[in-house]
């Protein structure tokens, strides 16, 4: 299997992270993709990477929160390592307005200009939108239709939005909310079709129940092919192979 969207170079994972590896490959990964967050993650990340090459992948981009008003000077700095850096994709870019709604414009332009990074690297984008599935696909419509790919990490949407994406020619990346018994993701993510899906964790963050306001972990992404293999009435082995290939196409692996 692989992870496609994990932050295990996080804090959270100071005081274990090794065994958070070992417990990872236990549960049958072999490959863990790193979404970059600002200018500080870019050292813990790296050094993940370094310590374990051929297990992590990292991504490189500037996460729609960490846009503040003086954000073209860190973009700066995260091109740089882009262009230093053999990375798998773009990312973790987009826009967030769970948070504040008042840097949706700076979070936008910050966003078009990793596209472009992405379209002159033909590197695949990683898309965080958080209460923005709306304006982040008329974004790409607007500015790269037929540019670019890339996959939606954790989303949530309804079936319209999914086909939209789709369509597009991007992927869905689904994690542990799908596990939520609260979640409508599950009641219709069963209309699309398995080859346009990714699997991820987003640890430490939004932990798959039955593990539901704990720290996540790379592990834990068992649960979410469970749920999957429930919700499309396939073997788990399937959903792992069809999602491994995804990956593995997606980010060329």
């Amino acid at each position: 299997m692989i992870d496609t969207h994990s932050h295990m170079y996080a804090d959270a994972f100071n005081e274990d992270i090794e065994e958070a590896i070992e417990r990872a490959k236990t549960a049958g990964l072999d490959k863990i993709l790193l979404p970059n967050i600002d200018v500080d993650s870019i050292s813990g990340l790296n050094q993940l990477v370094e310590r374990h090459q051929g297990f992590f992948y990292p991504m490189m981009g500037l996460h729609p929160c960490s846009v503040t008003e003086d954000y073209k000077s860190n973009l700066e700095l995260i091109k740089k390592e882009l262009d230093r850096t053999e990375c798998v994709a773009v990312g973790e870019i987009g826009v967030d307005l769970y948070w504040d709604k008042t840097k949706q414009k700076i979070q936008e332009e910050a966003f078009l200009i990793q596209c472009q990074w992405a379209l002159e690297k033909d590197l695949p984008i990683v898309i965080h939108s958080r209460e923005s599935t709306r304006i982040i696909i008329d974004l790409i419509q607007a500015h790269f239709r037929n540019k670019l790919t890339g996959v939606f990490h954790c989303f949530v949407g309804d079936a319209m939005e999914a086909q939209e994406i789709i369509d597009m020619g991007y992927y869905l990346g689904i994690g542990g909310v799908v596990t939520f018994k609260n979640s409508g993701l599950r009641n219709h993510l069963g209309e699309v079709p398995l080859d346009k899906i990714l699997i991820e964790t987003d640890s430490p963050y939004l932990a798959p129940t039955p593990y539901r306001g704990k720290r996540n972990e790379s592990a834990y992404i068992v649960q979410v092919v469970k749920e999957l293999s429930f919700i499309y009435n396939v073997p788990e082995l399937e959903i792992k192979n069809i999602t491994t290939e995804n990956a593995l196409k997606l980010f060329k692996l």
